[in-house]
């Protein structure tokens, strides 16, 4: 299990929309991990005085969002079921484009105006540690006038602390309209980008250790895992910093004069993400050559070690190849010492060049 969601990142970059091939603009055909849960639907409806959550069945009616006297926020879970999918956007009347992103996983975060709501695409990740991998899942959410739609890819998700804060009721967020509470919901997707870069430079600051003290195999396999997280975070992040930025700047009566001072503030937020990734992409190519270095360095130590091994054995070899040749007359051969001589000799020759290779400081 955890090696799949290790991989579902990169898995889900890579795979083609081939089901969409020949396909006229607008058809909705889900496009991404396939999945079999059934689908959720969970209405939150409040105003500043009361809340109520209902859950809704996917395939209707939907009588229950006829009410506009309150702030809606309907949450769809399961955007592999088309016909749900399709159901939604006839009753809010939402573009057939806009349903062809929805179902489509693999869009690039955005936002885009419509006539009477706004379409936001952003990537929710979640990273718990390199063993189980970082999770990315596509967020759509479509804002209008007092309600807004959050369709996700599969059950769980980083909207608690919103869900709760709307239970207790304090701050703004029972006091405001719809916009307050989509910047709500982006901003906690946002928080979780740090929470995600929290963990990923514990890991970092983990590799380096492991770099400079004892570095194998498996450190360049960790730092190669790293570094595709970093990539993913990046690729989910650049353009999470065009869509808000976007949004802080929207001419459009959705989203009000008070809201847009913490979308502006959001951005911020979005631009240290970006900045912070960029530093640890940085770092960690950096601890890539560090680790190659240090193979290097280490390699270059046993070479040398073994060099001068050689190097002492190459006179002693000499010495023993002279006094192994067969020649019957050989001046030391009838020497009662000779044998005692030769190791003394080769001993001084082996001890002497070791002296001075210490004093040159080689060893």
């Amino acid at each position: 299990m955890a090696k799949q969601r290790r991989l579902r990142d990169e898995r889900d970059t890579f795979d083609l929309p081939s089901d969409k091939l020949g396909l006229p603009p607008g058809t909705i055909v889900h496009v991404g991990e396939r999945r079999t849960e059934a689908v959720e639907l969970e209405l939150i409806r409040y105003d500043a005085k009361e809340i109520e959550k209902l859950a809704l069945k996917p395939d209707g009616p939907f009588d229950e969002l006829k009410d506009r006297h309150k702030i809606s926020w309907l949450d769809l879970t399961g955007v592999h079921d088309v016909e749900a999918v399709k159901r939604i956007g006839d009753f809010f009347g939402l573009h057939h484009l806009v349903l062809e992103d929805v179902a489509n996983t693999h869009q690039r975060p955005k936002e885009e105006t419509y006539k009477d709501y706004l379409f936001i695409v952003l990537k929710m990740v979640r990273y718990d540690g390199m063993e189980e991998g970082l999770d990315t899942e596509q967020v759509s959410l479509v804002l209008g006038a007092d309600y807004i739609i959050s369709f996700q890819e599969r059950p769980g998700d980083v909207f608690d602390a919103v869900r709760k804060r709307l239970d207790a009721g304090r701050g703004r967020i029972r006091l405001s309209g719809a916009d307050y509470l989509c910047y709500a919901l982006v901003d906690i997707i946002v928080d979780h980008y740090f929470l995600a870069l929290e963990k990923l430079s514990e890991e970092i600051e983990f590799i380096e250790d492991e770099i400079l003290l004892d570095p194998g195999p498996e450190t360049i396999e960790k730092l190669h895992r790293l570094r595709r997280y970093a990539v993913a975070l990046r690729r989910a992040a650049w353009p999470l910093r065009e869509t808000v930025q976007k949004l802080s700047r929207e001419d459009s009566t959705l989203i009000s004069d008070d809201t847009k001072p913490y979308l502006m503030d959001l951005y911020d937020h979005v631009v240290q993400v970006v900045d912070t990734i960029e530093i640890q992409r940085e770092t960690l190519s950096g601890y890539v050559e560090l680790y190659l270095s240090s193979i290097s360095q280490r390699m270059n130590e046993v070479m040398k070690v073994l060099t001068i091994v050689a190097t002492i054995f190459i006179p002693l070899t000499f010495v023993a190849g002279i006094y192994g040749m067969n020649f019957e007359y050989m001046p030391e051969l009838k020497w009662k010492w000779g044998y005692a001589g030769a190791w003394a000799g080769m001993f001084a020759i082996g001890l002497g060049m070791y002296l001075f290779f210490r004093r040159k400081k080689w060893l």
